[in-house]
């Protein structure tokens, strides 16, 4: 393949992960007015929430299937189109009433899944035809729109600009530059198993839920997910309602916590390369665990401050790990990264509700103390995400004198 179109691939995924990272931080960096635009309770906030995390729990099983016969850049266009409406019909239903909110999350949510799935595989494709381990970035990519999302959205709550004005004006940028860039993606081909005679692409998804190992990474997966999530949805609202900050500065701890995890991911391949993906990960768990806890239990703003950092730190690689280690076999990559990001997602279902309940007993402060139990679990399984043998990726217990140069 010409290196001029694996490059323009290179660029389209970032594209297609920054433009997600971009659109969902915008949505989330205006959680608090949308909360208080609506008169609702932790616990009522929590549940609307939930509308994304159904939406995407939806969509997920479906996305294996659906990107292998369609291909990863239709899927990416089409969701991208998707989530400008589903962002738009939130950002007006803001002024309206919950009911129109949770329809348009609900599709804001749905885009997303399949959008992740997609962008996803398309990443494991460039990755293996670069041969170069570059997934985290792709990742880095994602925190890099979510940092440009918050910062906007601080901005945008410190200009006093309206949530609907500020949200369609997003969906209508990243729908138009993800679909442009989309256009640019390489075949995925390989990326299934071969059809054989009667076979259909959910035989082959279907496979992939009965894998000991998937479902491992799965839970692995799940465990980062919770913790990425929840810092998304509720470190402003913590850092205002906990700490007693401004509402400016709530979204920039927000803000904070993605640039750390932006900054994980982007140098994250060199430590992957040099220690292997079980070490690192369990490493970058540890110091999410302390940046919880410093969160939580910091006696002032600046020690949580200093705990959002820390937190997203920990929280940078394990997404990304999860899903190269899904793609370790180019022929069931698809199918399984889809079953890895359906167990995965499940954290965005139960995230919402589970801090929204909690909060609403012992404070929204207190119930982040879940994420620091979730990582240590992943602590336990991070052995699950160590490369297969015959995969071509290095393994974890091994560390050449060529991979050092590398």
């Amino acid at each position: 393949m010409p290196e001029q179109s694996i490059r323009a691939a290179t660029t389209a995924t970032y594209a297609a992960f920054i433009g997600s990272g971009f659109a969902f931080a915008s949505w989330a960096s205006r959680i608090p007015q949308v909360r208080d635009q609506l008169g609702l309770d932790a616990a009522g906030l929590g549940l609307v929430l939930l509308a994304i995390a159904a939406g995407s729990l939806l969509a997920l099983p479906l996305s294996g299937p659906v990107v292998t016969r369609i291909g990863s850049s239709r899927t990416v266009m089409s969701m991208a189109v998707l989530l400008g409406v589903g962002l738009t019909t939130a950002a007006l239903g803001s002024h309206a009433g919950v009911p129109p909110v949770v329809i348009g999350l609900f599709l804001l949510g749905f885009a997303n899944g399949a959008w992740d799935v997609a962008m996803n595989v398309q990443g494991t494709v460039v990755e293996r035809r670069l041969g170069k381990s570059i997934m985290s970035r792709f990742h880095a990519g994602f925190s890099l729109g979510t940092v440009a999302g918050a910062l906007a959205g601080a901005a945008m709550v410190a200009a006093h600009v309206s949530v609907a004005a500020h949200l369609i004006g997003v969906a209508v940028l990243v729908v138009a530059a993800v679909v442009w860039q989309a256009r640019h993606f390489v075949a995925d081909h390989d990326q299934a198993e071969p059809a054989a005679a009667g076979e259909t692409p959910r035989v082959s998804a279907l496979a992939a839920w009965k894998e000991p190992r998937t479902l491992l990474i799965g839970l692995f997966v799940l465990a980062f997910a919770f913790t990425e999530g929840v810092g998304n949805d509720w470190i402003s609202v913590a850092a205002i309602d906990g700490h007693h900050v401004s509402p400016t500065l709530g979204t920039l701890a927000f803000a904070g916590f993605l640039t750390a995890m932006t900054v994980g991911r982007w140098f994250g391949p060199g430590l992957l390369d040099r220690y292997g993906r079980t070490p690192v990960v369990r490493v970058l768990a540890l110091i999410g665990i302390a940046g919880v806890a410093l969160f939580v239990f910091g006696p002032s703003p600046a020690y949580a401050y200093l705990g959002t950092l820390l937190w997203g730190l920990g929280a940078s690689l394990g997404f990304p790990v999860g899903m190269s280690a899904g793609g370790d076999d180019p022929r069931m990559a698809a199918a399984r990264v889809s079953v890895i990001a359906s167990i995965g997602y499940c954290a965005f279902l139960g995230g919402p509700p589970t801090i929204g309940f909690l909060g609403d007993h012992v404070g929204v402060l207190r119930a982040l103390i879940v994420v620091a139990a979730l990582l240590t679990v992943a602590v336990l399984i991070a052995t699950s995400v160590r490369p297969l043998p015959g995969s071509g990726v290095r393994q974890d217990d091994t560390v050449t004198k060529s991979d050092r140069v590398a």
